[in-house]
């Protein structure tokens, strides 16, 4: 039979793992509204066990992430549909969480930025933008490519194209391994979600799979730079309300001080969390509290230890703003 593009026997897409039909719902149409749902979120477990046995190849992405960003490099997401979409999500969401610059963490989707809101599918098809896309990538700098199928050839080109200017790659794909390169990237993380509720439609439990390996190396990469201290996100821009009080809790508890003292250190330091904590905790000035900051690399827990020690061996007593509770 020759290619067809309905998905039938014979086509190049037929043999995908993300177009086989799902043995568990070929009675879709026909079940209860709460089976329905049931079938997509088992599913979707199925879709995170998949990520857990992948954690070594995420991790090494992470890794990967932070060196990039941490040296000065670019961190690029190219993807497109849903895939893409994601990219951009991820990117969206780095300064707001860990004050990232959003030059340097940023996301290009198949069809450009009108495409997050109303599908273009075609533009996944177009390997001269996925290559225009990598352009401005080199050394340094890494590319991660989203294609749930693995085949999207705006991703394949953008992958391409990076390699061949000197940036590190990595493919984050629901195919199975055995079914895609091992040159396409330096990394490939081969998640192998398998058929989806809805057959072709990688919204759903591949996209759930991507969404939470994205989550990790984000995350995780930022974990390594220094902009956690804990569970907290010290680094968080506090730009609106909701975020203004996390800095604020954030400072008061690890800083040990009030509520209005902890905000009197944020406005201090023009809404930073990291410094706010040193003056609120030690009584420093912006001017110490930065550059303890800069010798500890940026990272808050090196230079918080550093002023408690040197507060301890200098036998100072606590400030006058402190309160008597201390944080575990």
């Amino acid at each position: 039979m020759s290619d067809s593009p309905d998905g039938q026997r014979g086509s190049k897409w037929s043999s995908l793992g993300t177009e086989q039909r799902n043995a568990r719902s070929e009675s879709l149409d026909r079940e209860s509204p709460e089976d329905v749902v049931r079938l997509l979120v088992e599913e979707d477990r199925v879709g995170l066990d998949r990520v857990l046995a992948c954690i070594d190849l995420i991790a090494t992405a992470s890794i990967w992430f932070a060196e990039a960003y941490g040296g000065g490099g670019t961190v690029l997401f190219v993807g497109a549909g849903t895939s893409g979409r994601l990219g951009v999500l991820e990117a969206a969401e780095c300064p707001p969480t860990f004050n990232t610059d959003p030059a340097r963490i940023r996301a290009e989707i198949a069809g450009g930025s009108n495409a997050v809101f109303r599908s273009e599918e075609g533009a996944e098809d177009r390997e001269s933008d996925g290559r225009a896309a990598a352009a401005t990538l080199g050394s340094g700098d890494l590319l991660v490519g989203l294609s749930a199928s693995s085949v999207t050839p705006f991703v394949r080109a953008g992958l391409e194209e990076a390699r061949r200017r000197g940036a590190r790659s990595v493919l984050v794909t629901c195919a199975a391994a055995s079914a895609v390169p091992d040159d396409v990237a330096d990394l490939v993380i081969a998640l192998d979600t398998g058929a989806e509720i809805l057959t072709g439609s990688t919204r759903l439990k591949a996209g759930s799979a991507t969404k939470a390996v994205l989550n990790a190396i984000s995350t995780g990469a930022m974990v390594r730079l220094g902009k956690v201290y804990g569970n907290r996100m010290v680094d968080v821009q506090p730009s609106c309300r909701k975020l203004e009080d996390r800095a604020r809790r954030i400072v008061a508890e690890l800083g040990e001080v009030e509520p209005a003292a902890a905000q009197a250190a944020i406005d201090a330091t023009g809404g930073r969390v990291k410094p706010a904590v040193l003056m609120a905790r030690a009584g420093l000035s912006l001017e110490q509290a930065e550059a303890v900051l800069e010798r500890a690399g940026g990272a808050l827990r090196p230079a918080l230890d550093a002023v408690v020690e040197s507060r301890s061996e200098s036998g100072s007593g606590p400030s006058s703003t402190k309160s008597a509770s201390r944080p575990d």
